[in-house]
């Protein structure tokens, strides 16, 4: 077994390391030396976490640095675009996961339940005290659906001081009539950002009284981002097409994005390559291609892909419902070797929306859009076609005409 101790105390040693497993424990044993005996004080940003396994009966609890101050940005995806992997890993390391065992149902009924779901409604860094029963353990996760976190350890206790609500979730919160899908709707439209409405339906303050439960933090997040989409899709399925195809592009965190608007009818398709050596590849050879696609009636079952398909659909609805346009979507993901582990699915969300947000490359046919595609991603054209069932129908249809 390895001595991550002694791994983690030498800087010599973790500047020349790219295993996400010293990266992420280098990070964790600071946070653990900072503690004081088994109780962390500290801001919270506010975040909170809700576990899956074992469901119904899961781990609740607050996300909490052994630090105070303005600890807004560990909490905060939308703040993260243009910081390293190593940022988020550093600042979201800080936060100690404290466990709480309940029951989903309990969302309105037990003390630290009340107090899990009082830290959700924040509007600001709350000062938070977890009592645990043991020191933090430091334990490896990766999950591209949630964001990295820090040690975790089971909580016997926790208090919370200065915590002002967030004034619309409160709202949504006291209205105990408003199904969940209408307060995550109006929530947005009021500005509220994704990352907290997300947190909000975790934390069970959200939806028809009786029905309101705990939700595990990962099926928040696909949960918001699903729900926002179809909100935004309704309108986009209305519109006129675009005229000529668009092109957005970015690169972050070592993963190049390429946003292709062809005009037609709404579809959408995420394709997704995987480069040896990255999180979802071990491959030393290989590029592992995985892609999710939907028609214009939506598609009924969960996207192979999983969150990262919703996330990115939400981002490519917004612009097309902000241009009130409509167009066959298909986005290209490469994930490099640099991409060493995953940060979660605001990665794709984010990043997406950063990509829109600049001017679109305009195009007048399908040769000019594979000669772009050729000069940005480093896979061959003919295979991003064979694993894209938009691109490849879509060129069936054009020579058929």
């Amino acid at each position: 077994m390895h001595d991550y101790t002694e791994v983690v105390r030498s800087r010599a040693v973790y500047a020349n390391m790219k295993d996400p497993r010293f990266l992420k424990y280098y990070y964790k044993f600071q946070t653990v030396e900072k503690m004081v005996g088994k109780e962390v004080y500290g801001s919270s940003p506010p975040d909170i976490f809700v576990g899956r396994f074992g469901y119904p009966n899961v781990n609740i609890g607050p996300m909490v640095p052994p630090e105070l101050g303005d600890t807004t940005i560990m909490g905060s995806p939308e703040m993260w675009v243009g910081k390293s992997i190593e940022d988020i890993v550093k600042f979201r390391s800080n936060l100690v996961r404290g466990m709480y065992r309940t029951k989903v149902s309990n969302a309105d009924n037990g003390k630290v339940e009340e107090m899990v779901a009082e830290l959700a409604l924040a509007d600001r860094c709350s000062t938070v005290q977890e009592v645990l029963k043991h020191k933090p353990v430091l334990k490896m996760s990766f999950d591209e659906n949630s964001q990295p976190y820090g040690p975790s350890a089971t909580m016997e206790s926790m208090s919370i001081e200065n915590s002002r609500a967030n004034p619309q979730v409160e709202s949504a919160y006291f209205d105990t009539a408003m199904t969940a899908t209408n307060a995550i709707v109006e929530l947005y439209q009021k500005g509220v950002l994704v990352s907290k409405i997300q947190k909000s339906l975790s934390a069970g303050v959200l939806g028809v009284g009786k029905n309101r439960k705990f939700v595990p933090t990962r099926w928040s997040i696909t949960a918001v981002d699903d729900t926002l989409g179809k909100h935004k899709l309704r309108a986009v399925k209305s519109y006129e097409p675009i005229d000529s195809i668009r092109v957005y592009r970015t690169v972050a965190l070592d993963n190049r994005w390429l946003v292709i608007m062809i005009p037609g009818s709404w579809e959408y398709e995420l394709v997704e390559a995987w480069y040896p050596n990255t999180t979802w590849n071990e491959s030393k050879r290989n590029i592992d291609i995985f892609s999710s696609y939907e028609g214009f009636s939506g598609r009924k079952t969960y996207a192979e892909i999983g969150g990262c398909y919703y996330a990115a659909r939400l981002a490519s609805a917004e612009l097309l419902d902000k241009v009130r346009r409509q167009a066959k979507v298909v986005i290209l993901r490469e994930a490099h070797s640099g991409y060493i582990m995953p940060v979660g699915v605001w990665n794709v969300r984010e990043h997406v929306r950063q990509a829109l947000k600049g001017e679109p490359i305009i195009l007048e046919s399908m040769g000019q859009l594979f000669d772009l595609v050729k000069s940005v991603m480093d896979i061959e054209i003919p295979t991003w076609i064979q694993n894209s069932a938009l691109l490849k129908t879509y060129l069936k249809q054009k020579r058929l005409v």
